[in-house]
């Protein structure tokens, strides 16, 4: 059981790593342009803190100080969403590649939503 806990551990971060690699990559395909650079910007820095505070959190002091960490993880993965949803809906970007980033950040949210739940006992 522990050693699944651990592979699954080490999985999701490989998948959230994958993500923000993919992320970046698409940012950097927009064209040029005063609102794209702003809202890639917005995308740049939720996207990439999913992942940042998702490591901080593997070196948390306290079960408090690692489910605070998810929550921000969360928070940042829902303002990624509203991000790439403004990009989408504008007709910004590559369609195919928006729809994988949008589908799989629902997923990673998701993940990340039931594991604070399991961390504060709600589930």
């Amino acid at each position: 059981m522990e050693n699944d806990k651990a592979k699954f551990k080490m999985e999701f971060k490989k998948r959230l790593y994958a993500w923000v690699l993919r992320l970046v990559k698409f940012i950097d395909s927009l064209n040029k342009s005063s609102v794209n650079e702003v809202m890639g910007k917005q995308l740049l820095s939720s996207g990439t803190s999913i992942l940042a505070n998702y490591i901080e959190a593997n070196s948390a002091r306290s079960k408090k100080d690692f489910i605070n960490f998810f929550t921000h993880s969360l928070k940042s993965a829902n303002e990624s969403k509203v991000w790439l949803t403004l990009l989408r809906d504008t007709s910004k970007g590559d369609k195919i590649e928006m729809a994988w980033l949008i589908k799989e950040l629902i997923e990673i949210a998701n993940i990340l939503a039931a594991s604070i739940l399991t961390l504060k006992g709600k589930k």
